[in-house]
């Protein structure tokens, strides 16, 4: 029988949460079923099991990043785009460690497409707008600035570059790099 209040929703938060608060990679039934003072069995009324859990986690994920970019990119083109887009990105990554590190979970094509994971890839492709490339160049743009921003908030949410100062400084000049590259695509 449901737990009076316990819903699919309120335990893929509470995961959410909970993956914020000590890692993505943490978070079973177990943990979760410890948050809400009950039995892990309690909870698979609700969800079908740990890999349904986290597909749920990462969905979240991606939707609230994407609200976030698309709220970044209101009335924005060109480079304002870019860098709202690249600054939302990762403020949210470091905001939600462990909810980022669930959007990296492989999404089952079905999943995928029902998800704000197309969002993000039809955001990016607007922003590419702002810039002369041709369309069938919008894939690996697309592919070239997600691989940058994760790759640059990966680094440094691991600390990678904790060991010098100005990473601010890298980030805006990584953005620069990014605009003058996009700005002169090279042609094939």
């Amino acid at each position: 029988m449901a737990r009076a209040g316990m819903t699919a929703e309120r335990l893929t938060r509470a995961a959410a949460d909970l993956a914020d608060e000590i890692g993505f990679g943490n978070v079973t039934v177990s943990a979760l079923a410890r948050r809400f003072g009950v039995t892990d069995a309690s909870l698979y009324f609700h969800i079908k099991n740990a890999q349904d859990l986290r597909v749920r986690v990462a969905v979240l994920a991606l939707a609230e990043l994407a609200d976030r970019v698309s709220a970044a990119l209101a009335g924005r083109a060109g480079k304002d785009a870019l860098v709202a887009f690249a600054n939302a990105y990762r403020d949210y990554a470091k905001a939600h460690p462990g909810r980022y590190a669930a959007m990296q979970t492989e999404l089952d094509p079905e999943t995928a497409a029902a998800s704000a994971a197309g969002r993000h890839s039809e955001m990016t492709r607007a922003i590419l707008r702002g810039y002369t490339l041709p369309e069938s160049d919008h894939t690996d743009a697309v592919r070239l600035l997600h691989s940058t921003f994760h790759g640059y908030v990966s680094l440094e949410m691991a600390g990678g570059f904790s060991h010098s100062p100005g990473v601010e400084t890298s980030w805006l000049r990584a953005l620069d790099a990014l605009d003058l590259l996009l700005r002169n695509w090279p042609s094939v």
